[in-house]
């Protein structure tokens, strides 16, 4: 019969039934046992306290943080009792902080500002000093006040009757002869200069020359800038500034106002940093002289 063997079925055999392990439980109890072993082997670590160590770990604390490090037992318990017996149940390491990088740094920046502060406030008074001498020797001692402050120094001319009569930018003789004595002393510098008109409050007259103030405060500066200009001072060092009546030199009240206020300054700028500038004030005491009083109002 045909197919007598490709026919046959072979027979299929019964799968059998995975085992099941019953004893899994102990991996995680061996894991468990691991962990627990660890722990106490850390804790145990942990109330061992090397002295020596441990100050050293202080040392290095205080250093990186500034402050002191103190391990104490708390209150109520005994060195047995307490998680450090090695360190005698009260240690109290007491190490200075060390001032931080910042703090040397800021402290050494101060101390240069200071010396170059005072490097500049002494070159600017010897420019006083100059300019003091040399109108002293021209005949017009007390002609000019002296201040220095954060530009420098100031140098205070008052222009009536001085420089200038009441309402003219025109220079007296007086005026240049004040301007060729302070020239000399300032023309060699290396300093830039500020010329600076300034009036009092008294309004100009209506009609006249200069419509206000603002105009004939910044013509004088401009006089003086010219004159100062042709006795050898380099122009490209010089500017011209008029402020009119906003920068008075004492208040409206005081009894020389008009006189006073009615100047042409000549600023000295100072050529430290900003920082060394701000120290300038300070150092200004006793760097004045009382100015002459004119008659004119």
């Amino acid at each position: 019969m045909s197919g007598s063997h490709g026919g046959r079925r072979r027979k299929k055999h019964p799968e059998h039934e995975e085992h099941e392990n019953h004893e899994r439980w102990l991996v995680s109890y061996a894991d468990m046992m691991t962990l627990l072993l660890v722990l106490f082997v850390v804790l145990f670590a942990m109330s061992q306290v090397d002295k020596d160590k441990f100050a050293a770990l202080a040392s290095g604390l205080s250093e990186a943080f500034g402050a002191p490090v103190q391990a104490i037992t708390g209150p109520g318990t005994s060195a047995d009792a307490s998680i450090l017996p090695a360190l005698d149940a009260a240690v109290d390491i007491q190490i200075p902080a060390a001032p931080s990088a910042q703090e040397s740094i800021d402290s050494s920046v101060a101390e240069q500002t200071a010396a170059e502060a005072q490097a500049q406030f002494d070159s600017l008074d010897g420019v006083r000093e100059q300019i003091d001498a040399a109108l002293t020797a021209a005949g017009y001692a007390g002609a000019a006040r002296y201040e220095i402050d954060e530009r420098g120094l100031v140098v205070h001319i008052v222009s009536d009757p001085v420089l200038f009569d009441a309402e003219s930018a025109v220079l007296l003789p007086q005026g240049r002869a004040i301007l060729e004595a302070i020239a000399p002393a300032v023309a060699t510098l290396p300093n830039q200069l500020d010329i600076e008109g300034h009036a009092n409050h008294l309004a100009v007259t209506p009609g006249g020359p200069w419509p206000s103030n603002w105009e004939l405060s910044g013509a004088r500066a401009s006089t003086v800038v010219r004159y100062l200009a042709g006795t050898g001072v380099p122009e490209t060092r010089m500017a011209a500034t008029g402020y009119s009546s906003t920068r008075p030199m004492v208040p409206e009240s005081d009894d020389g106002a008009i006189t006073l206020n009615r100047r042409v300054d000549i600023v000295v700028l100072s050529t430290a940093s900003a920082e060394a500038n701000e120290l300038l004030p300070g150092l200004q005491a006793g760097a004045s002289t009382t100015p002459a009083e004119g008659g004119n109002p």
